[in-house]
């Protein structure tokens, strides 16, 4: 029946998007806070180090998402043994979208107060401290940039489902499209956009929650 059809295709989209999200945050975050400590002018100044890293982030975020996934199916297959599939397409959202939110992250953390990073200096705090307190004080930014990431995670998911990884990509392209079935290609469609309206106003909701008690 099409609804279990969608039921089967939202759960795979949901649990591709959850661990890609989370996987992405694991390493993004460290990855965005090195870029702004290593920046000339911060904390850790590294210019070359920065230059470089900066560099390859670039360069991963410059291929096309449908490009990249084609590409990292090696990857898949070492890791898991398949290239299809939900934990294949997990793998491939992960390694897309690290550089990405990596950068987006660090366009947060700039927002700091400067001031504030003098003041800890000047009271002794060491290095971590500093870190920390940046990102309690960037973390309304920090979470909207999430929360961009993920969406951009929900529009790479269903571009992964050309190339099998399943949920509502999958269903909108193999039985929406390729088996004439609009009706389904319409409500995959409509799912996706209740997807991302839930999780921009939950996202809109706790960050304007923690700007009110900053």
């Amino acid at each position: 029946m099409m609804i279990d059809l969608l039921l089967e295709g939202t759960l795979d989209t949901l649990i591709m998007v959850f661990f890609s999200s989370l996987f992405a945050l694991f390493f993004g975050l460290p990855l965005g806070v090195f870029l702004f400590i290593t920046q000339k002018d911060s904390i850790l100044p590294m210019p070359l180090v920065n230059k470089i890293l900066g560099l390859i982030v670039n360069i991963t975020r410059s291929f096309p998402f449908i490009i990249l996934i084609v590409l990292l199916l090696p990857l898949s297959r070492l890791l898991i043994g398949t290239s299809i599939g939900v934990n294949a397409a997990i793998i491939s959202l992960s390694v897309a979208t690290i550089p990405f939110i990596a950068r987006l992250f660090e366009g947060a953390l700039s927002e700091i107060d400067k001031g504030l990073i003098e003041a800890s200096i000047s009271l002794g705090a060491n290095k971590f401290n500093i870190i920390i307190m940046i990102i309690t004080e960037t973390l309304p930014s920090l979470i909207h940039a999430f929360i961009i990431a993920i969406i951009n995670i929900i529009g790479y998911s269903a571009m992964a489902g050309a190339l099998g990884a399943g949920g509502l990509g999958d269903i909108a392209i193999r039985v929406g499209y390729q088996s004439n079935q609009p009706d389904v290609l319409f409500y995959t469609v409509i799912i996706i956009i209740i997807m991302v309206q839930i999780i921009q106003t939950l996202g809109d909701y706790i960050v304007k929650k923690l700007k009110s008690h900053l």
